[in-house]
């Protein structure tokens, strides 16, 4: 039976103009009309994370950040694609590591860590939060001033801290936003008291792209190559590891909007809680592996099987979240070059459930095989030593929320409570990882060790 596809769901979009205004002192000095739009636009952010929303939102207009992100994020494909000496010593020029089996030929991910130190606090807010502020990296890759081309990987590591430095930022005002609306500084003291944030530059593989990589394994091994070969898959489509960007809003072609989008199999990542407090993605980019001068209207043209087979992905990001208010699943759709802000576990217990950890996972496009898909992830925690108290918490509603059963058997809707019920069952319920008194550390470790430990819900899948 075809799994039921997703509805399309669009995110709440919020301007980081009114993030800094939310966020500062000043809004009590604002004239009243402007205090009421400010206002609702604070309770819109907390109904969207909260327990009746979806649990993400995104964000428009933050300064720098399109540079950054149009400089950042083609670098993951690169680096996925070269061979394992080259990048294990670009890697280690730019202080990243990864936390995927990067030697393994037939990996559907490839990640590049790093640690982001946000030392200096609330400073960094103070600092950050001016429109006019200007960026000292100068992105060029094109050429030096000497007309010669430069180093692909010049930049990577500033790149990659500055576009990090910019989404900490943004997850700390919005932790401030949050604190206002619930009473206290729980959300921001404990971010600034973490001071480190993990940075996740991903590359999520093309069916083709790893035929590159194996291609070039073998190459090596054989040394024996004296001409670049041109790789065909079964459907006679050239591979170039050197395509430019090409954005999801470029993708325009007719049919269904949602279809191709899956909710268990053919996932680029499974279902998941982040158990951090807030995970900020960049909207992702996706790259084409077919010719390198081909547009990707015209490559979907091109007919992929016997019929005539294309994807609309106008806005898509291939991120699917399960709206467990509603008991559906939702594909989402967000505003080019917007940043992404979802709720982890650690907010939704030190919020004492006014705010709301977000179940996701990543589709992987059924009919476009030959794009990958590339972005940037900041993931804000609590101090390593933060302590969970659970003594004012309700634990009848982490059982409510992490119900394995709908019990909705309306018309047309059985299957899709089956699948969500389905979904729910992957995921280990957070009353059996969160005892009182545990650390954010004991916390994280029992939550992986449900997940992906050897007895893991999937640990195999």
């Amino acid at each position: 039976m075809e799994e039921q596809q997703p509805e399309i769901f669009t995110l709440v979009e919020l301007h980081y103009s009114d993030i800094l205004q939310l966020s500062s002192e000043s809004i009590f000095d604002s004239p009243i009309q402007e205090r009421q739009r400010l206002e609702s636009i604070s309770r819109t952010i907390m109904e969207t994370l909260g327990p009746k929303g979806p649990g993400i939102l995104s964000v428009t207009g933050v300064p720098n950040a399109s540079r950054l992100r149009r400089m950042l994020l083609p670098l993951a494909r690169k680096l996925a694609l070269l061979n394992h000496q080259d990048r294990k010593r670009i890697l280690k020029e730019h202080r990243l590591g990864s936390d995927v089996p990067l030697k393994s030929l037939d990996r559907n991910v490839s990640s590049f860590a790093m640690k982001l130190e946000y030392s200096k606090g609330s400073e960094l807010v103070q600092n950050m939060t001016s429109h006019e502020r200007d960026l000292s990296l100068d992105i060029n890759l094109e050429e030096d001033g000497g007309g010669k081309r430069r180093n692909d990987f010049e930049n990577l590591c500033d790149a990659f801290e500055q576009l990090g430095q910019l989404m900490i930022n943004l997850g700390i005002l919005l932790a401030r936003i949050c604190d206002r609306f619930i009473g206290g500084h729980e959300l921001e003291q404990s971010l600034l008291e973490s001071s480190t944030a993990k940075g996740r530059l991903i590359h999520y593989h093309s069916v083709l792209d790893n035929v590159i990589i194996q291609e070039k394994e073998a190459r090596q091994k054989k040394a024996t190559t004296k001409s670049r070969p041109k790789y065909e898959n079964r459907k006679g489509l050239c591979i170039n590891s050197g395509v430019p960007p090409v954005e999801a809003h470029q993708l325009n072609t007719n049919q269904t909007e949602a279809d191709g989008m899956t909710g268990l199999s053919n996932l680029w990542q499974q279902w998941h809680y982040d158990y951090g407090m807030f995970t900020v993605l960049t909207d992702p980019m996706f790259l084409s592996s077919c010719g390198s001068r081909q547009t990707l209207e015209e490559w979907s043209e091109i007919p992929q099987s016997n019929e005539h087979e294309t994807l609309s992905l106008i806005g898509h990001t291939c991120l699917q979240v399960l709206d467990t208010h509603r008991n559906k699943l939702v594909s989402v759709k967000s505003s080019p070059e917007s940043f992404i802000i979802q709720v982890g576990e650690s907010a939704d217990i030190l919020s004492r459930g006014e705010l709301r950890a977000t179940l996701h996972s990543v589709s992987r496009p059924r009919k476009l095989e030959n794009l990958s898909r590339e972005t940037f992830v900041v993931f804000l925690q609590p101090a390593w030593n933060k302590i969970f108290n659970l003594q004012n918490h309700s634990a009848q509603r982490w059982t409510d929320s992490d119900a394995r059963e709908t019990g909705d058997n309306r018309p047309g809707m059985r299957s899709q409570c089956k699948l969500v019920g389905d979904i729910q069952n992957r995921i280990p319920p957070l009353f059996s990882r969160l005892k009182d008194g545990m650390t954010f550390a004991e916390f994280s470790r029992e939550t992986t060790k449900q997940y992906y430990g050897g007895s893991g819900l999937q640990s195999n899948k």
